[in-house]
């Protein structure tokens, strides 16, 4: 499926820096706004670039959990287990909010599948909305891990 650079740069890139923000919560990183930028933008083109190719959709989904996986484990040097479970996470929520997103606010906007494929606009502007639900899942996530941790001092 090819995909526009506009929406890369717009919506890819966010979203990518979204579930590594969410990978690094969960897999408790701390978290480096310059890692998170540089390993969420690495899996945005990854996407990208394997999306070029004539393969099933969804494969490069199971591409990202893989990659993310190693990143985070390699150049974070995150607990294995703990990075994996956040790599999968990351991803599953990504697709739960998105899929959630796309099917609550389609009817609101009288948007349907024909146009969100065909105009970017659409499509850029409701994924932001997702991206920002998952950083606030991210920020939720971290607030309740701090409070668990504080609690048990």
């Amino acid at each position: 499926m090819n995909i526009p650079v506009i929406a890369l740069l717009l919506q890819g890139i966010p979203e990518g820096t979204a579930i590594t923000t969410l990978a690094f919560v969960i897999s408790r990183i701390p978290l480096k706004l310059n890692k998170i930028l540089l390993i969420g933008t690495a899996l945005s083109v990854c996407t990208y670039v394997v999306r070029l190719f004539p393969i099933p959709f969804g494969i490069h989904t199971i591409l990202i959990i893989i990659i993310l996986f190693i990143v985070l484990t390699m150049f974070t040097k995150g607990d294995v287990g703990l990075c994996f479970m956040a790599s999968l996470l990351s991803c599953l929520a990504l697709v739960i909010v998105e899929t959630t997103c796309i099917l609550l606010l389609m009817p609101v906007f009288s948007i349907t599948l024909k146009t969100l494929a065909t105009y970017n606009a659409n499509r850029i502007v409701l994924g932001e909305i997702h991206v920002l639900l998952l950083f606030i899942s991210a920020f939720l996530v971290n607030k309740m891990i701090l409070k668990i941790n504080y609690l048990n001092l």
